[in-house]
């Protein structure tokens, strides 16, 4: 891999890289990234692979229970076509198990069920992916999971009360890529009171300094954080909800802020040599360090050989690379990095 290269440009705030993510180098026959853009069907010039669902939705599950759903595998090749060997069965996204189903070979028309378990550890939306690996097949099959854990909220106390303040939380404006906090306070009035979740929505809130659940003594408090990190201009509202055993549960405050962005907003701008092999566009990565990880920024395959990344921040070092993607929606290994030091301010 070349060194990588730094370009700064404080006058102008932006960073340029011409030619410095070169492609034509790249062989999409040798991908090193595996394809995660299909439909959970990997295939091969005469073996098909079939999968009795898309994805899998567990819904709402109480916080350490589990819940189990099953899938079918089936090599769906027409009789005299080749069998087909599972390799491996994995899952992403905590929570998420399966059962060992490697080893398993299927003649054509044959079909092996996969159990997928979910059982969560914590209260909130969890997805991850289930992975099906084939031996005979070009791709491995992969299957979207999705599942909420949902608290167990302990027995209403009639006597308790659960003040929440302040009932409304105003950021004011913040510029865009930095953060405000601001101090909420929960009080437990004539009896202890066991908070059992938090939940807030509005883009660029989050909520940190407090563990759920919690028990909050009589006449006692606790102080926790709201912070507001807007990624974009604009103005952004939100809610934040907590739920107890209190008389008056749920507990709610209101919240509001505005994304201000700057005049010294500074941008990467990027760009690369064309792929020598037939494709249909690429993919950008950045990544905090280089050799990786890396992140894809674009949000969709970009047909030109050029991008300019404007969510950087003012002294950080960001570090790029590219791919190629071709008509099968193959993706190339990565490209040479390079390096972009952004200026402060």
């Amino acid at each position: 891999m070349t060194p990588p290269r730094r370009w700064q440009n404080a006058a102008t705030a932006v960073i340029t890289m011409a030619a410095a993510l070169m492609l034509s180098g790249c062989n999409l026959m040798q991908s090193s990234k595996p394809n995660t853009n299909n439909s959970g069907t990997g295939t091969q010039a005469t073996t098909h692979v079939g999968l009795s669902a898309s994805s899998m939705d567990f819904g709402n599950v109480t916080v350490g229970t589990t819940k189990t759903m099953h899938i079918s595998l089936t090599n769906s090749t027409a009789t005299g076509g080749a069998s087909i060997t599972v390799s491996q069965v994995k899952t992403t996204g905590a929570g998420f198990s399966t059962t060992n189903s490697s080893g398993v070979e299927l003649a054509p028309g044959q079909s092996t069920d996969i159990a997928v378990s979910f059982k969560p550890t914590a209260a909130g939306t969890v997805s991850g992916n289930l992975t099906i690996d084939v031996v005979g097949a070009t791709d491995p099959a992969t299957v979207p999971l999705d599942g909420d854990g949902a608290a167990t909220t302990p027995p209403t106390n009639p006597s308790g009360q659960l003040a929440l303040t302040p009932a409304q939380l105003s950021f004011g404006s913040v510029n865009v890529g930095s953060s405000k906090n601001l101090t909420g306070t929960l009080q437990a009035t004539n009896a202890d009171v066991s908070v059992s979740s938090a939940a807030w929505n509005g883009s660029g809130y989050s909520v940190s300094g407090i563990t759920f659940p919690i028990t909050i003594k009589a006449r006692a408090s606790k102080t926790f954080t709201i912070t507001f990190a807007p990624q974009a201009a604009g103005t952004s509202n939100g809610n934040l909800s907590l739920t107890s055993n209190a008389a008056n549960s749920p507990s709610r405050s209101t919240m509001s802020g505005t994304g201000v962005q700057t005049a010294t907003q500074h941008v990467v701008s990027l760009s690369w040599s064309p792929s020598s092999s037939t494709v249909v566009g690429y993919n950008v990565y950045r990544g905090t360090q280089s050799g990786g990880p890396y992140a894809q920024v674009n949000g969709s395959v970009r047909s030109v050989t050029n991008y300019a990344d404007n969510t950087v921040q003012s002294g950080k070092v960001y570090f790029y690379v590219a791919t190629s993607v071709d008509s099968n929606s193959t993706e190339s290994s990565y490209s040479g990095e390079v390096a972009a030091s952004v200026p402060t301010p």
